[in-house]
């Protein structure tokens, strides 16, 4: 059984749960990608306790996932950016969306569509073959062990 942290496994995702795995931090990054990067924005947006939000919103800078950059001097308030790391979450966001979509449906469908900026197109979260250029389905994919 897993404990609350997950040092001793040897697993990337187990790494990025460290990081990312609470609830209210993928809805965070969720409405910081959105452009909501102010703290009160996320608090109204969010609903969540003032302290969570901090502990988070920290805990995301530590990481590298967010920047903290003051926006006002008098008196001196921030908004959170995100790094490069962070913009890589939007893939994260987006298939967890989708995949809520299709298996966790709402009866007034889909809140939200992601979309191509540049031609408005549908995007489909999807994993894709760098030396084939196939996409890889539900059942074709498999994994290798790096470890000796």
């Amino acid at each position: 059984m897993l404990g609350r942290r997950y040092d001793d496994q040897v697993c990337s995702a187990a790494r990025a749960l460290e990081v990312v795995g609470e609830r209210w931090t993928l809805l965070i990054m969720r409405d910081v990608l959105l452009g909501v990067v102010r703290f009160d924005g996320l608090l109204a947006s969010l609903g969540i306790a003032r302290n969570v939000l901090s502990d988070r919103l920290a805990g995301l800078v530590e990481h590298g996932v967010l920047e903290r950059v003051a926006y006002q001097r008098h008196p001196l308030r921030y908004e959170y950016r995100p790094t490069a790391a962070g913009r890589e979450l939007a893939v994260v966001v987006v298939a967890l969306m989708q995949w809520g979509d299709r298996n966790v449906p709402s009866p007034d469908g889909p809140p939200r569509t992601a979309l191509h900026a540049t031609c408005e197109g549908e995007l489909v979260a999807c994993l894709m073959c760098p030396d084939c250029g196939e996409p890889a389905r539900p059942g074709e994919v498999t994994t290798r062990s790096n470890r000796a």
